[in-house]
């Protein structure tokens, strides 16, 4: 497979979890200590090789795009200010190699119909799709996409990303059956989306990150739309499993599920601990906290 140079998001929920706030600030312009989680994901996409970010958008929702774009007044005022500091972490939300490209999902018609969207700027040619609520964060190497495209160019096939779970959480997952997995890999062979714990099988989850061939247009285009009218990205992956190669890969990082309060927690408290700045005094901040609430550190 030829090297991924495109990057899909799907940005078009309503992020109903982080209501009320996110009743005017998209849950991926949420912030992880001083970035939003678009911010982190857009990242991990450059650092992998893409150069053209596709933002599947619906017609409400601005403020990614506002985000991305150039701002002159701000600009202007940073620069007279002599702040050049801030000035440059304005300027390098995208390097100049990189573009940005909005499309908007006019219906909710789920996560494949957005990926669907997302066609005539993808064309014909190997691309990535990312969810920015799964933030995985690879301290000391590689992140996860740019993991799952070393992969792909070696095999030639789609990859998808998978973690272990436990076996009682399989049906919040799409869970993969791959009897040949070994190490970090292994060809999938069907994916169940939900199953309970007993039907699982196995305890591979598939999270926010695909390598897909171009194909998977095709086959999302004849998937039947399923519960709630939706058409499944995972529906496409499994027929494209059956006739193609299709690899899990446990990537190296920790994931945090920041579509939940829980995991944006988490990673807030994760990054502020190694932020170059911040962390010993939100270290301090922290063990203060857990002392006013007479909770002992372990």
């Amino acid at each position: 497979m030829r090297r991924i140079r495109k990057a899909v998001f799907p940005v078009a929920g309503l992020g109903t979890r982080f209501l009320p706030a996110t009743k005017t600030v998209p849950k991926e312009m949420m912030p992880i200590v001083d970035k939003p989680l678009i911010q982190y994901a857009v990242d991990e996409a450059i650092e992998a090789g893409c150069d053209t970010l596709v933002f599947v958008t619906n017609r409400y929702k601005h403020a990614v795009a506002d985000y991305f774009d150039k701002a002159y007044e701000l600009e202007q005022k940073l620069e007279k200010a002599g702040k050049r500091e801030q000035l440059e972490l304005v300027r390098r939300v995208l390097p100049p190699h990189v573009r940005a490209v909005f499309v908007t999902q006019a219906e909710a018609l789920g996560l494949g119909h957005a990926v669907l969207c997302a066609r005539p700027v993808v064309g014909d040619e190997p691309f990535a799709v990312m969810l920015p609520d799964d933030l995985i964060w690879n301290r000391a190497g590689a992140g996860a996409l740019r993991q799952m495209a070393d992969l792909a160019e070696r095999t030639g096939g789609s990859v998808i990303a998978v973690e272990e779970v436990p076996r009682e959480q399989t049906g919040s997952y799409g869970v993969v059956d791959a009897p040949d997995f070994s190490g970090r890999s292994g060809r999938i062979r069907a994916l169940v989306e939900k199953p309970a714990p007993e039907d699982a099988p196995s305890t591979l989850a598939v999270v926010g990150r695909y390598v897909l061939e171009p194909r998977i247009f095709d086959l999302l285009q004849n998937t039947p739309p399923g519960k709630g009218g939706e058409i499944q990205l995972t529906d496409a992956i499994a027929a494209l499993a059956a006739e193609r190669q299709v690899d899990a890969y446990h990537f190296e990082g920790t994931r945090f599920d920041c579509g939940s309060h829980l995991g944006l927690i988490e990673a807030t408290i994760r990054f502020a601990l190694d932020h170059e700045r911040l962390s010993e005094k939100a270290q301090a901040a922290m063990l203060a906290a857990l002392e006013e609430l007479g909770v002992r550190p372990h």
